[in-house]
């Protein structure tokens, strides 16, 4: 069966089964920044957009996808190096592995959520993405300050 949809902004059509996920999809088509850690939809490292909404790729089957955009970090590469720069400066990257998907929520978050943001906001919001490296001070650390930056002066 083919699906079409789009994939960071480009239109595609896919072969594909009944039961493939969209984050196995995307992986095979070149998207590795999608990371399966736990294949149950609890870690958050799968996180894309569906249609600008934060999602967890490994829990959607790719045949009920037709017609809709998924974006990855390959689709916000601009938007996510400012990101990573910060958790980089906070101590936030040590195995990068669960990176991408956190990167992609807090890039959705930006756009729901007005600045000032507090910690607990944060807290909130990233709730579904695990981290079992940095203890997640310095990655919430990061997001505070990344969200907060227009407030800074340091967009």
């Amino acid at each position: 069966m083919q699906v079409s949809l789009h994939v960071n902004g480009r239109p595609v059509t896919w072969e594909t089964t009944l039961s493939q996920t969209l984050a196995d999809a995307l992986r095979e088509h070149g998207c590795t920044s999608v990371k399966c850690g736990c294949e149950q939809g609890t870690c958050g490292m799968c996180t894309v957009w569906l249609d600008g909404k934060p999602v967890l790729s490994c829990s959607l089957l790719l045949c009920r996808l037709s017609g809709r955009e998924v974006t990855t970090v390959e689709g916000v590469e601009p938007q996510a190096r400012v990101l990573a720069s910060y958790l980089v400066a906070e101590g936030g990257d040590q195995c990068g592995f669960c990176a991408p998907g956190y990167i992609m929520t807090i890039l959705a978050m930006e756009k729901e959520v007005s600045a000032p943001v507090s910690e607990e906001t944060v807290q909130a919001y990233l709730a579904g993405n695990l981290c079992r490296c940095t203890g997640y001070r310095s990655k919430l650390r990061a997001a505070v300050k990344y969200l907060n930056r227009s407030q800074n002066g340091t967009v």
